[in-house]
C-alpha cells in the first residue's frame, strides 16, 4: 500500500492553513528564496527554484506549473504502447512505459512539482504507482471519470461512493488530497435532470470529505455555464475546479467564469494549455526536428497562462523528463512576454482552432472565457 504518513485525522474537516503568511497570495522566486524555514516546511516538496501558488479556499500552495495526467503521444517514447489509436489503450504494466512514469515523476519531485492530476482509471492507477513510496512529495487529484455522472449509471449517491470505494481499493489509497467530479458537458436531456446530477454529485463530494476520504473537493467540466453557475450555488464544496485554458484563451470583459472564481476564492487548475498539442509543430519526440521550437512555444504559452492570476496552474501532460524540465524553465523566466514573444506566440496560438481534432472542437468554447 502507498505510504500513508498523512493520517486522516490530520486533515479531515479541513487543511492545514499555510504558514508564515503564506495563505494569502501568491509565493514568487524571490519571496521564497528569503521566506523564513518553518513557512518553507509548510509547503510541500518546497523547492527554491519553483513558484508556488495558493489553491484558493484549500489554502494549499501548489507548483505554479503541475503534472497533467495524460500521456497522448507517449507511443513516441515507447513504441507499440498503445493497443489502438486511442491513448488510453496503453499497456500499463509495459516496462518502458511505468519506467517513463516514474522518472517523469521523479523528475518532477525534483524539480519542486508537488501535484498530479489523474482523471480516468488508467491515470489514477499509473499514478499511485508512481508515487508509491513517495507520497509525502505530491499531492494527488483524482477523478475516475468511467465511473462519474459522466455516465446516467453513476447519477446517484450509492453508486458515486462504491465507485470511490472501489477505486481506492483497487490502487491501494486510504485518501486523495482532491476529489474532482468529472461532469458531462453536453447530453443531458432536460433542466431536471441537470439539477439531480448536480445534487447527487455534491452530495457525494461532501460525504467522502466528511468520512475523510478526501481532503478536499471540486470538479471539472467543459461547459462554460454550468461551470460558473456552480461555483455560486455551491460555493463550500466548490473548492477547486478544473478547467480548459489555451495559449489563446482570454478572458471575457463581463460575465466570466473568472468572476465567480475571484469572488468565492476557487483554485483553479487550467487543462489544454497546449490546446491538445495543436500548438505545437512535432510530435513531442526528443529527435522532433521541431523541438527547440516546440520547447519555446510550450515555455511561452505556460507564461501567459500563468499571466492570469486567476489560475493557480497549468497541468500539461508530460511524456518525458525533457518537457518537465522546460514547463518549470518556463515558471522561472520573466512572466510577462515583450512584444515580440507576443507575437511569436500569437502566430501560433491564433492557428489552433483550425487545428483542432474532430473530437476536440469544443474545447473553442474556450478561446473566450
Amino acid at each position: 500500500m502507498i505510504d500513508n504518513e498523512l493520517k486522516r485525522r490530520e486533515f479531515v474537516g479541513g487543511a492545514v492553513l499555510a504558514a508564515g503568511g503564506l495563505a494569502t497570495g501568491n509565493l514568487s522566486l524571490a519571496e521564497a528564496a528569503q521566506t523564513k524555514q518553518p513557512a518553507r516546511r509548510s509547503i510541500l516538496n518546497f523547492n527554491e527554484n519553483m513558484e508556488y501558488r495558493r489553491l484558493g479556499k484549500t489554502n494549499l500552495m501548489v507548483s505554479a506549473v503541475c503534472l497533467g495526467g495524460h500521456w497522448k503521444r507517449m507511443d513516441k517514447m515507447v513504441p507499440g504502447l498503445f493497443r489502438t489509436n486511442s491513448w488510453l489503450t496503453a499497456n500499463l504494466d509495459n516496462p518502458d512505459f511505468m519506467k517513463n512514469r516514474h522518472d517523469v515523476v521523479s523528475r518532477c519531485i525534483e524539480l519542486g512539482i508537488n501535484y498530479i492530476d489523474a482523471c480516468t482509471a488508467e491515470e489514477v492507477q499509473t499514478y499511485s504507482r508512481a508515487l508509491k513510496g513517495r507520497r509525502d512529495k505530491m499531492y494527488l487529484g483524482y477523478s475516475w471519470y468511467q465511473k462519474e455522472p459522466r455516465f446516467p449509471e453513476y447519477r446517484n449517491v450509492k453508486k458515486l461512493m462504491e465507485a470511490l470505494d472501489e477505486g481506492l481499493k483497487t490502487v491501494g489509497l486510504d485518501y486523495v488530497d482532491l476529489w474532482r467530479v468529472t461532469l458531462p458537458w453536453a447530453g443531458m436531456p432536460d433542466l431536471a435532470e441537470l439539477k439531480s446530477v448536480e445534487e447527487v454529485t455534491f452530495e457525494a463530494l461532501e460525504k467522502a470529505r466528511q468520512q475523510g476520504k478526501v481532503r478536499f473537493t471540486g470538479l471539472s467540466t467543459h461547459n462554460r455555464v454550468w461551470l460558473k453557475s456552480m461555483i455560486e450555488e455551491y460555493p463550500k464544496t466548490v473548492q477547486v475546479v478544473c478547467t480548459p485554458y489555451t495559449a489563446d484563451s482570454k478572458e471575457l470583459p463581463a460575465d466570466s467564469v473568472f468572476s465567480a472564481i475571484r469572488k468565492f476564492d476557487v483554485g483553479v487548475f487550467g487543462i489544454k494549455p497546449f490546446a491538445d498539442n495543436a500548438l505545437f509543430k512535432g510530435d513531442g519526440s526528443l529527435s522532433s526536428p521541431a523541438k527547440e521550437q516546440d520547447d519555446r512555444l510550450a515555455r511561452l504559452a505556460i507564461r501567459y497562462v500563468l499571466n492570469n492570476p486567476a489560475i493557480t496552474a497549468p497541468i500539461p501532460g508530460m511524456i518525458n523528463t525533457h518537457q518537465v524540465e522546460n514547463a518549470a524553465q518556463a515558471v522561472a523566466e520573466r512572466r510577462k512576454l515583450d512584444t515580440k514573444e507576443k507575437a511569436e506566440l500569437d502566430a501560433s496560438a491564433s492557428q489552433i482552432w483550425a487545428k483542432l481534432k474532430p473530437g476536440y472542437q469544443w474545447l473553442k468554447d474556450w478561446e473566450y472565457v
